[in-house]
């Protein structure tokens, strides 16, 4: 059986148009590139070839959506920080204390489990050419300022100073900070299980605060009946 070939292109084969991104599709997969990038070699690390290499686009186009590494940088980490300041901040203002202290420390542990590139840009703390460029320590910042708001009012509601509430808001914020970067590196026992042995310790710790503590001497005894009233 014979195959008919077109007469008007030689042996050429004609091939389906590859589809083209849109502007906003183009720009979300720079982002998402660069992301990754940044998170492994940092801003210093990361030039606008291997993005644009990676990407499977021409040096121009970055430069088109972003201006340059700079401004690629900055987008980066604002969307990272609206993500995670959305999700720990959600998680202040709703429901009761001890479930706040609950899903704050889950919320933490979730954005490293999902967006692990993003954390460790924002931990990484890399500062732009431009400028001021938003970190992990600038979001712990917002939310050591809502715990303490939050433990000022429930301090003073108990008959506790209300002044020592930002020492208790940094002490708490702290302790979640440092224990979710330590189980990014061993990501075990599961975010639910440390998040709970995270509320245990909080929690029982601040139903039970002594309003006038006082450090101890080496002839102290603990006390055997502790029970929570």
């Amino acid at each position: 059986m014979a195959v008919t070939r077109p007469t008007d292109g030689g042996d050429e084969v004609t091939r389906a148009p590859r589809a083209r991104m849109t502007g906003p599709q183009r720009r979300a997969q720079l982002i998402e590139v660069a992301r990754g990038l940044f998170a492994e070699r940092g801003f210093e690390g990361t030039s606008i070839e291997e993005i644009a290499q990676r990407a499977g686009v021409s040096k121009p186009i970055v430069y088109e959506h972003f201006g340059g590494k700079e401004g690629l940088y900055a987008v980066v980490v604002d969307r990272e920080m609206e993500t995670l300041l959305e999700m720990v901040s959600s998680s202040l203002t709703k429901n009761r204390s001890l479930y706040r202290i609950q899903q704050v420390a889950l919320a933490l542990l979730t954005y490293m489990e999902e967006r692990t590139d993003g954390f460790r840009i924002l931990v990484r703390g890399d500062r732009s050419h431009t400028g001021e460029t938003a970190t992990y320590s600038s979001l712990l910042t917002d939310a050591i300022s809502q715990v303490e708001h939050i433990l000022a009012s429930d301090f003073e509601r108990r008959g506790f100073d209300p002044a020592l509430a930002p020492l208790y808001a940094q002490a708490l914020v702290g302790m979640v900070s440092v224990t979710a970067q330590w189980w990014l590196d061993v990501r075990e026992p599961s975010k639910e299980v440390v998040a709970a042995h995270l509320v245990n310790l909080c929690w029982n710790g601040l139903t039970r605060l002594d309003p006038n503590p006082e450090l101890v001497g080496p002839d102290y005894v603990e006390a055997k009946d502790r029970n929570t009233q």
